[in-house]
């Protein structure tokens, strides 16, 4: 985990060049004209879509689409071609597609937890489960702070909500490089008490074929949560022996998964990379630095909306394990001044 005092930029200052960076934007994409897909959404006089504001980024091969809604990675093309699974920026989109989850990820058990000797219970918006999935900043858009041609930062002051008493402030920047894209979050504590943070991503990387069943896959993780009927851990469990033993490379098949991983093998830098071996020839690598020691599989086997199963996948870097801040298992506490940063990102290997 990477935290430190004084790490952090005041916010306030940044969100008046912001204003000026949302007003050039009112007329589309801001700063970039666009032949892209994600470029032809609808937008109102005041340059939204139902994600926000968009900001496109180019650098040679590669584009990258950004919605202000939630920091959400809309797009990601290569030549031209959509790597994502993703949606049109009008659309809602389902399953949290590209979303930037927090002030935690995946789940609160019933939305009750105990932090500072308090009682806290967050609103429950996963009924069936009966649990608070992905935070309380889903549907919320970030202030512009710069854009340039290959870069993107965002900022938002999330205030105290009942259930989650605390005030962050977090900065994001989206970056094009050689050969894909890198994400940086941080979050700074401006409140006056300790405040438990976690944080994840939510982007879909498309099969490069009809179904993700002839993708193959590496996953460097040596342990896998088992859960109940409602996603919630009861324990851990070695991958070896197990369907989700992913360690060397092989096609996906028909495992099914929604599934959380830990104790992740790691490069001599601290990184963890995930490989996909796609069907039309493809390469694509995730990479999540050391402050990301989770990675929850979901093989979209069953999508809320007319999209076909499995045409995708998202693994999610995350910081924290599901139900972490019921269980503590990853949990950041940050303290008042205190600054957690850390990095993720995709690539294509040529």
């Amino acid at each position: 985990m990477s935290v430190g005092h004084g790490a952090a930029r005041e916010f306030s200052r940044r969100a008046i060049g912001g204003a000026a960076i949302a007003a050039a934007g009112a007329a589309g994409l801001t700063g970039l004209g666009s032949t892209t897909a994600a470029a032809q959404a609808t937008r109102g006089s005041d340059g939204q879509t139902a994600n926000g504001r968009l900001y496109e980024l180019r650098s040679g091969r590669h584009s990258l689409v950004v919605g202000g809604v939630a920091a959400t990675v809309l797009s990601w093309r290569v030549d031209g071609t959509e790597m994502l699974l993703t949606h049109a920026p009008d659309d809602i989109g389902e399953g949290w597609q590209g979303k930037t989850l927090l002030p935690w990820a995946n789940r609160i058990d019933q939305g009750r937890y105990t932090f500072g000797g308090e009682d806290l219970q967050v609103p429950i918006n996963e009924p069936d489960r009966e649990s608070a999935l992905h935070g309380l900043m889903g549907f919320t858009e970030w202030t512009p702070v710069e854009h340039h041609r290959d870069r993107v930062v965002l900022e938002h002051l999330l205030h105290p909500h009942y259930g989650y008493p605390f005030t962050i402030a977090f900065r994001i920047e989206f970056t094009l490089q050689g050969n894909g894209f890198r994400s940086t979050l941080s979050a700074r504590n401006a409140g006056r008490t300790d405040a438990p943070f976690g944080t994840a991503n939510h982007t879909y990387l498309a099969a490069g074929g009809e179904r993700v069943d002839d993708v193959v896959f590496e996953l460097p993780a040596n342990t896998y949560y088992v859960t109940n009927d409602r996603l919630i851990p009861t324990g851990k469990a070695d991958v070896a022996g197990s369907e989700y033993d992913y360690r060397t490379a092989r096609p996906i098949g028909a495992t099914e998964m929604d599934t959380a991983f830990t104790d992740l093998d790691r490069d001599s830098d601290g990184t963890a990379t995930v490989r996909f071996g796609r069907p039309d020839g493809s390469a694509v690598q995730l990479w999540a630095d050391r402050t990301h020691g989770y990675l929850q599989v979901y093989t979209d086997d069953s999508p809320e909306t007319d999209r076909p199963a499995r045409a995708g996948l998202t693994v999610e870097p995350m910081t924290c394990a599901p139900n972490a801040f019921v269980t503590g298992d990853g949990m950041i506490v940050l303290r008042p001044g205190q600054t957690h940063t850390g990095s993720w990102g995709y690539r294509l290997l040529d």
